[in-house]
């Protein structure tokens, strides 16, 4: 069949390796794509939000499934343009309906989803404009330090933890009535925090059956010791060594089935990837957010794990039938750690020259932030060039993924050198 993934970064890259290797798949194509989808698939330049564009294309190729990679898509309803256009409705798309989209588009929304599910996650409050005072008030019941989350969609930097009381009430105001986030943050939800150790996990669903992923962690900050900002990730482990078959039943009971039990009783379309991003509190799990697609850059760490046809996953999803496939895992660990543009997540250069990849032989390279300029492959976008390694043990593993990147150089490249620090 042909298949149309969509996005840019390096989980698409992931999805292209992976799809690419199904005897299922007979062309691939990536929309927009970067420098290393580019060597396995065609390359498209198409925004992931053009969805005039994006039917042209897939009536013109015959496209049969399209992958959406990123949330934005999701969230502004690609799915359901899908279904209701006479012409497009027999296409699979992996991805949740609009509705389904909204457990990342609205914190608030997932927060009702998750009271309503008795699914254990923080207390919370939401607030606008026109209840900041409400907001600092709320703030007052809470012991520090203080987590503030932009309601919408922010890249996945709309979230700020502070320690102190009188800086959570200014940030805010900044949120609320500066609109520091844009749109993302009109409503902004306080919730108390929860102290543990955080982790991922990935769940694969067709609205009625799922298949559960391998888990993951990731590093957010920018610096060791995870201090500094917040990026859209600098590496991730997968698996997770302290999710043993124990804590993984409980999230299987407490919170896989009440998720995909709760859309279906709430008829609510969800065929695709639920990524429920976890905090272990003492020995339970509890919900920190869901994202309705798959992370980046754990998905460079989990898929490659993933030895099961993904083609083959994906018809299951589509006809409703993932019952009936038993998913194969590789159990060696495979970590990934991210390389970035000098200034990153503030602001960077692109359109710097990137050499050593072809060095690279016993680890997988994924483009992030690339594109071809040329026979060259240049820097652009923040986060860079991924390098996942596999061993039996992660810090193995990890070393083997360091070494690799040695080989790799471009102007100001940053990666962080402690990933795995804290497990």
């Amino acid at each position: 069949m042909n298949i149309l993934i969509l996005g840019s970064g390096g989980r698409e890259h992931t999805f292209a390796y992976k799809i690419a290797q199904s005897s299922l798949c007979e062309k691939l194509f990536v929309a927009p794509g970067n420098a290393g989808t580019a060597s396995i698939a065609n390359n498209v330049a198409i925004s992931v939000t053009d969805f005039g564009a994006i039917k042209d294309f897939v009536l013109k190729e015959k496209i049969e499934m399209v992958v959406v990679g990123p949330e934005d898509p999701l969230v502004q309803g690609i799915t359901d343009f899908f279904s209701e256009d006479n012409d497009l409705k027999n296409v699979s798309v992996i991805g949740p309906s609009k509705e389904g989209a909204r457990l990342e588009g609205s914190k608030e929304y997932a927060k009702e989803f998750l009271f309503r599910h008795n699914i254990p996650t923080a207390a919370y409050q939401s607030f606008t404009a026109t209840t900041v005072n409400d907001g600092k008030q709320f703030l007052e019941t809470l012991n520090p330090p203080y987590v503030l989350k932009a309601d919408g969609l922010a890249a996945g930097k709309g979230v700020l933890i502070l320690q102190d009381i009188e800086e959570a009430k200014k940030e805010l105001e900044n949120m609320l009535t500066n609109k520091k986030f844009g749109a993302a943050s009109e409503k902004v939800v306080i919730e108390e925090f929860l102290d543990g150790i955080e982790l991922s996990v990935f769940v694969l669903t067709d609205g009625k059956n799922y298949v559960t992923l391998p888990t993951a962690k990731d590093y957010k900050r920018i610096g060791e010791g995870d201090t500094g900002l917040n990026t859209g990730g600098m590496g991730a482990i997968s698996p997770v060594p302290f999710a043993d078959d124990d804590f993984m039943n409980k999230i299987e009971t407490s919170i896989i089935q009440p998720t995909v039990e709760g859309l279906a009783k709430e008829e609510i379309d969800y065929k695709g990837f639920i990524f429920i991003g976890l905090i272990k509190v003492g020995d339970d799990p509890k919900v920190i957010e869901y994202n309705v697609r798959m992370g980046d850059p754990e998905t460079e760490a989990v898929l490659p794990r993933v030895k099961t046809d993904l083609v083959s996953l994906f018809n299951h999803v589509s006809n409703q039938t993932l019952d009936q496939i038993d998913i194969e895992i590789d159990s060696r660990s495979a970590t990934t750690v991210m390389t970035v543009s000098g200034g990153y997540p503030e602001s960077y250069e692109k359109g710097k020259e990137i050499t050593g990849i072809d060095g690279i032989d016993d680890a997988i390279v994924f483009h992030a932030g690339t594109k071809l300029e040329g026979d060259k492959v240049v820097t652009n976008g923040g986060r860079v060039i991924a390098v996942t390694s596999f061993h039996d043990d992660f810090r193995e593993a990890l070393k083997l993924s360091y070494q690799n990147i040695e080989k790799l150089h471009f102007d100001k490249m940053y990666y962080r050198k402690d990933l795995g620090f804290d497990l």
